[in-house]
C-alpha cells in the first residue's frame, strides 16, 4: 500500500502538521526534525501529494494543456515542443485532447482546476466561452495558443494566420494560378483568417474567389476526405487547391491519386503548418510552416509570467510564417 503522511508521522513521531511544514518548508522546523522527518520519508518512499501542496498556496508544477486533436500531427508536435519546454523550467504537462466536444472540453477544464494545476495553454476553439471567463474570473493563469477572442483579455501567442494565407494565395498567383479552390476550416478562428488572407491575395490582382471554392473541413481524416471528393467531382476543377492545414493537404492529395489526377500537374496543392505530413507527402508538400517550437517557448513564457504576476493584463504575441516550397506546387505558365 503506497504510504500516507499519516505512515511518515507516526513512525517519526511528530505530528502530521509538522510534516507537512516539512515537507512545503514553512514554519519554525529544527534541523534535526527536518532530517528524521526526510529520512522517514526515503525509507518509506514516500512522495507527497501535489494536491495537497497546492492546498497549503505552494505550486504542483504541472501545467495543463487542451488540444482539440492529438492525433492531428501539428498538435502532436505542439505538444511535444510544450512539453520539452516546461521540463526545462521543472514543470510537467497534463494533456487533454477534447476531440471537438464541448463536453469534454468543460470536462477536463473542470478535471484540470481539481488537480490545481499552476496555470493552462488552450489550443482548442472555445466552444463555451462563460467557462473561460470563468477561468479569467477565478484568476486561473492561461494561455490561449493560436486561438484567440475578443472577448478574452488572455495571454495570446498565435501564428499570424491571415498573413500566412496571404501568402500562400501569393504563391499559387506567382505560379500562374487564377482557379483556385480552398479547404479550411470554417469552424477556427484559425481558418477563417487564413481564407481571410487567401481572399485578400486574389482581391490584390483583381480575382475574387467564387463562394462554392470553399470547402468547409475539420482537420480530420473523414472530413477532409468528404471536403476533397466534392472538389475532384467539380465539373471544371481548379488548377491549384489551398488546404489550411498539411493533414487536409495530404488526404486530398491522397484522394486525388486514386481518381488518377496528378499531383501537381492536374492540380497543385499548398498546405499549411509544415508538419510531419508535408515532409513524408509524394511529392513533397509545399507549405505554410508555422513556427512551432517559438509559438511553445513563447507560451511557456507567457503562463510563467501569469504564474508568477496574477493581475497582468493579456498580451497578444503574433509570430509570423513563412513559406516552405517543395513539389506539389507547378508554373501552369510552363505547362
Amino acid at each position: 500500500m503506497k504510504p500516507t503522511i499519516y505512515d511518515v508521522a507516526e513512525k517519526a513521531g511528530v505530528s502530521i502538521a509538522t510534516v507537512s511544514k516539512v515537507v512545503n518548508n514553512t514554519g519554525h522546523i529544527s534541523n534535526k526534525t527536518k532530517k528524521k522527518v526526510f529520512d522517514i520519508m526515503r525509507q518509506l518512499e514516500y512522495q507527497p501529494s501535489s494536491l495537497a501542496a497546492a492546498l497549503t498556496g505552494k505550486r504542483t508544477y504541472t501545467i495543463g494543456v487542451l488540444v482539440p486533436d492529438i492525433a492531428n500531427p501539428f498538435f502532436a508536435e505542439v505538444a511535444r515542443a510544450l512539453e520539452n519546454n516546461a521540463r526545462e523550467i521543472g514543470y510537467s504537462i497534463i494533456l487533454c485532447s477534447t476531440d471537438y466536444q464541448m463536453e469534454r472540453e468543460q470536462e477536463y477544464l473542470e478535471l484540470l482546476l481539481k488537480k490545481q494545476v499552476d496555470g493552462i495553454i488552450i489550443a482548442t476553439e472555445p466552444k463555451d466561452l462563460s467557462a473561460f471567463q470563468r477561468l479569467q474570473n477565478r484568476k486561473v493563469p492561461h494561455v490561449m495558443f493560436s486561438i484567440d477572442h475578443m472577448a478574452l483579455s488572455a495571454q495570446v501567442v498565435s501564428t499570424d494566420d491571415t498573413r500566412g494565407g496571404y501568402l500562400a494565395g501569393s504563391y499559387l498567383l506567382a505560379k500562374g494560378h487564377r482557379r483556385m479552390a480552398v479547404i479550411t476550416e470554417l469552424n477556427r478562428a484559425s481558418g477563417l483568417l487564413r481564407l481571410k488572407g487567401f481572399k485578400q491575395a486574389l482581391h490584390d490582382q483583381g480575382i475574387e474567389l467564387e463562394g462554392s471554392s470553399v470547402i468547409d473541413a475539420v482537420s480530420k481524416i473523414e472530413n477532409a476526405k468528404q471536403a476533397a471528393s466534392k472538389i475532384l467531382q467539380m465539373e471544371k476543377k481548379p488548377t491549384a487547391v489551398f488546404a489550411s492545414t498539411d493533414l487536409i493537404a495530404a488526404v486530398f492529395m491522397n484522394e486525388a491519386r486514386k481518381a488518377n489526377v496528378s499531383i501537381p500537374y492536374d492540380i497543385s496543392v499548398i498546405g499549411f503548418d509544415n508538419t510531419i505530413h508535408a515532409e513524408i507527402a509524394d511529392p513533397g508538400l509545399t507549405t505554410i510552416a508555422q513556427p512551432i517550437s517559438d509559438l511553445a517557448r513563447y507560451s511557456i513564457q507567457q503562463l510563467l509570467k501569469s504564474i508568477e504576476q496574477p493581475d497582468l493584463q493579456g498580451h497578444r504575441i503574433l509570430l509570423t510564417p513563412r513559406l516552405i516550397e517543395r513539389e506539389s506546387v507547378i508554373d501552369v505558365r510552363d505547362v
